[in-house]
């Protein structure tokens, strides 16, 4: 079952709110499998007022923090509605590669792949592309806590 997914449905599930939701839609949704997801870079993003001035450059850390965002959309895609009461918490990324810049007018699209999902954290392979390209790849792991 693939799936779109708009805004509105994106902000139900992720705590994010502006200016720090890295992600405008999901594109494709596979729950248990994959995730692709669509962030449009823009000059007005806050992040460009120091990053830098006068050469805009996305900072990698983001293009990661985007990557986790749909990561944690395909994990709540994922679990059963009943065991959704968490919060999902970016614990690690190996293998961090950043391969070109990301600047505004780009679209950002993540690729992620679920490698391992257990009762308490879950392990992805991610990619980043721009116009098919790939920007940006990690393995990220995340852990799943209760609300505060």
């Amino acid at each position: 079952m693939e799936s779109r997914l708009p805004i509105k449905t994106i902000l139900a599930l992720l705590p994010h709110r502006y200016p720090f939701i890295m992600i405008d839609r999901v594109l494709e949704l596979e729950p248990g499998q994959h995730i692709v997801t669509l962030k449009n870079v823009t000059i007005n993003e806050p992040f460009f007022q120091g990053h830098f001035p006068g050469d805009p450059i996305m900072p990698g850390v983001l293009i990661l923090e985007a990557m986790a965002q749909s990561a944690g959309v395909l994990t709540f895609e994922t679990l059963p509605p009943e065991s959704r009461d968490v919060h999902i918490y970016l614990s690690g990324i190996n293998r961090a590669k950043f391969r070109r810049m990301v600047i505004p007018g780009d679209q950002l699209v993540m690729r992620l792949a679920m490698r391992n999902l257990k009762s308490k954290a879950v392990k992805l392979d991610g990619q980043a592309f721009v116009d098919e390209m790939l920007v940006a790849e990690a393995e990220l792991m995340a852990s799943f806590g209760a609300h505060s």
